[in-house]
């Protein structure tokens, strides 16, 4: 392997290794062989065909932002992992198709900022967006904050380009309005969390980037009131509408606790936050902040919202992001807690972030549940707070054991997915064999094995198997 990569392509030692052995939220680290960093599709299909060979196992890695232990090796030592930081290059970007085509590697950020001088923008960002990378969004099929109006990746994705279990190289790139070749293999890439094969590369859609937009911070009674908003807004601007969160309180004043630079939007807290944005994308499309000063009014006037606050700058308009974008940060330094990105129906959102967080504190008291997310989507990220004074690994090792399957419980009663958008990975692996039917883990092991016999491909992650080792 090293004489495909050259030096700069592989990392042996503990010091090397280290960064990369442990995931984003701390909860798991792994061991590795090495970590291979090709530096082209075909290095990866030459590395990958000398692992069949002898069943290496590969661990595919990007950004290593993920959220749920995908891209860490577990404790064995046997895998390899497989970074795709190297290939980090843009191969073409068309305004007039609104097409772009990226390496893996890609950073989301960097990303954005080449459209943007071609007049396009990608429209998937994150708070993560300064090192997660193309690849891993794709397979994850990352959501974020745009979903409302865009989709997540499974919908931004126009062709893929991947390696497979057997080192043969699967090239899809050219986007086909009408393409009935039977199974799409793309769409299993999508969100395949590597354990189908290596996305290299893909093609994304673009949109033409922002002319204006508006952001704007308003607080509100209840998760009820914020939906009350919502379809207020929707009715009126939902074509141009690209953002809508909801925040409690309390992970407010952890942000502007814990994060430097942060301010409270409004002059006295509210129970609940909600963050709008409205985009204006075409000459002939209306001046948001007209828009927005006008439903916000309309609003007031029939009592859905308490305060308002509209950014007047863009530099306020990022500050407002920013309170949202930080909550997983300010979480981890304010203490431990257990996450839940789960999703229900957009209609019982609210009440569900109402009744499931009563039901959990209610049954593990000393909990304190803060529950915020895409509200235009149903995706809530429905985290559970430990106790004062609890030590932070014993305790989320407890709390995934008897907390998790409570909230899971109650998230499949209303109908809803235990994964919104950050994916299986490691960390729910067992609930998904636990909470899914027969039809659908039947399915998801028989294209696994189908696809990955020896199942090298990124072990013990997304599929329930009996056996979770690599072939011997």
């Amino acid at each position: 392997m090293a004489a495909i990569v050259g030096p700069k392509g592989l990392a042996r030692s503990p010091e090397e290794l280290a960064p990369w052995l442990t995931d984003w939220r701390g909860r798991y680290t792994g061991a590795a062989i090495a970590m291979i960093s090709p530096a082209s599709t075909d290095e990866v299909s030459a590395l990958v065909k000398i692992a069949a060979s002898h069943r290496v196992a590969f661990v595919p890695q990007g950004g290593n932002s993920g959220m749920v232990g995908g891209a860490t090796p577990d404790k064995n030592g046997q895998s390899v992992i497989l970074s795709l930081r190297r290939m980090n290059q843009i191969r073409g970007i068309s305004a007039e198709d609104q097409l772009v085509v990226c390496d893996a590697g890609l950073i989301l950020q960097n990303l954005h900022e080449a459209l943007d001088e071609h007049g396009q923008r990608f429209p998937l960002t994150l708070g993560g967006k300064g090192s997660a990378t193309i690849g891993g969004l794709v397979s994850t099929n990352a959501g974020g904050t745009q979903v409302l109006r865009h989709g997540a990746m499974r919908s931004l994705v126009a062709g893929i380009e991947a390696v497979l279990p057997d080192g043969s190289i699967f090239s899809d790139l050219t986007p086909l309005k009408k393409d009935n070749r039977g199974y799409d293999i793309k769409q299993l890439l999508i969100g395949g969390e590597g354990t189908l094969g290596i996305v290299t590369a893909a093609t994304l859609k673009t949109v033409p980037a922002l002319l204006d937009r508006c952001v704007a911070w308003a607080g509100v009674s209840s998760p009820q009131a914020a939906h009350q908003l919502f379809q207020y807004l929707n009715a009126h601007e939902n074509q141009y509408m690209e953002g809508y969160e909801i925040v409690p309180d309390s992970c407010i004043s952890a942000v502007l606790q814990h994060i430097p630079d942060t301010r409270a939007p409004l002059e006295k807290a509210t129970p609940w936050n909600v963050l709008i944005e409205i985009i204006r994308d075409q000459p002939s499309s209306p001046d948001p902040r007209d828009r927005m000063e006008q439903l916000l009014s309309d609003a007031i006037d029939q009592q859905l919202i308490l305060d308002a606050a509209v950014a007047t700058s863009e530099a306020q308009a990022e500050a407002f992001w920013k309170l949202r974008d930080s909550i997983a940060e300010a979480e981890r330094a304010h203490g431990p807690a257990l996450q839940h990105d789960i999703s229900v129906p957009v209609s019982a959102m609210a009440d569900f972030i109402v009744e499931a967080a009563g039901q959990v504190e209610r049954k593990f008291p000393g909990t304190e549940v803060a529950a915020f997310g895409h509200m235009g989507d149903g995706n809530v990220h429905f985290h559970v707070k430990a106790p004062e004074g609890s030590s932070a690994r014993s305790w989320t090792e407890d709390a995934a054991r008897t907390i998790t399957p409570v909230v899971h419980d109650l998230v499949i009663a209303a109908g809803g997915s235990i994964s919104a958008e950050h994916g299986i990975g490691q960390t729910k692996i067992d609930e998904l064999a636990r909470l899914s039917g027969a039809a659908r883990l039947g399915s998801l092991r028989a294209i696994k094995t189908a696809l990955d016999p020896q199942l090298i491909m990124n072990p013990g992650k997304l599929v329930p198997l009996a056996s979770r080792e690599p072939a011997s």
